[in-house]
């Protein structure tokens, strides 16, 4: 089942390549399937050539800590903050913001 719906992915990106959507949805079913390099290159795709898919950032954030690209990860989200704050997505921002202040450990609370 799963193959099918990669399948149906890659016909879809066939015929609309610039659709960013189906790009997250590739990145996405990779990491699903543990392809880590495979959906890290949807992500970076997405990045360079769909810069307001507010989306990506905090998967790619996400990946890059899971690959232990710490610094990767960082950058990923005061990019993914800045684009979110400029399309005026206070959500995205917000969660952005979280895993960015995790990631450089000012997490912290009161105790």
């Amino acid at each position: 089942m799963n193959n099918d719906r990669l399948q149906k992915l890659f016909a879809f990106l066939e015929n609309d390549p610039s659709d960013p959507f189906i790009k997250y949805a590739l990145a996405t079913e990779y990491t699903k399937r543990l392809e880590l390099e495979k959906a890290l290159s949807y992500f970076e795709d997405l990045i360079v050539n769909h810069e307001d898919y507010v989306g990506t950032y905090y998967h790619a954030g996400k990946l890059y800590e899971k690959l232990g690209r710490q610094e990767d990860a960082v950058k990923t989200y005061q990019k993914g903050m800045s684009v979110a704050k400029a399309v005026r997505d206070m959500h995205a921002f917000s969660e952005l913001q979280t895993v960015y202040l995790s990631a450089t450990g000012q997490d912290y609370e009161d105790d």
